[in-house]
């Protein structure tokens, strides 16, 4: 099997739909980091002090046959199109071990979407 890694930051108010949004895509669990980030953009302050934007950093550990639908689901459900609503970008995995729970959903999933 081929992997890839998603990341996406969304913001926090998007990150049950963009989770359920996945998995509905074939993302078979998520990894949830909070983070926090800085763009072009200035950032807002209020009395003087800085206010930064929290953002939920989820990381998907996906097939790669279900990589772009995943991704588009994260696109749609955060509200990636509206400025400041977070990124999404994914990578080629190398090797990964400890999936074997994993395993049979994702062979189940590409046989019923491929074959």
């Amino acid at each position: 099997m081929r992997f890839k890694v998603i990341l996406a930051l969304v913001n926090d108010d998007y990150q049950d739909d963009v989770i359920e949004a996945a998995k509905k895509a074939g993302a078979t669990g998520v990894t949830i980091l909070n983070a926090r980030g800085e763009g072009v953009h200035e950032k807002k302050s209020l009395f003087g002090l800085n206010m930064e934007a929290q953002k939920d950093m989820l990381l998907f550990l996906v097939e790669d046959f279900n990589s772009d639908q995943i991704m588009g689901a994260i696109y749609e459900s955060g509200q990636l199109h509206e400025p400041g609503n977070g990124i999404a970008f994914s990578w080629v995995v190398d090797r990964a071990i400890g999936l074997e729970s994993q395993i049979p959903l994702l062979e189940k999933d590409a046989r019923e979407r491929y074959f």
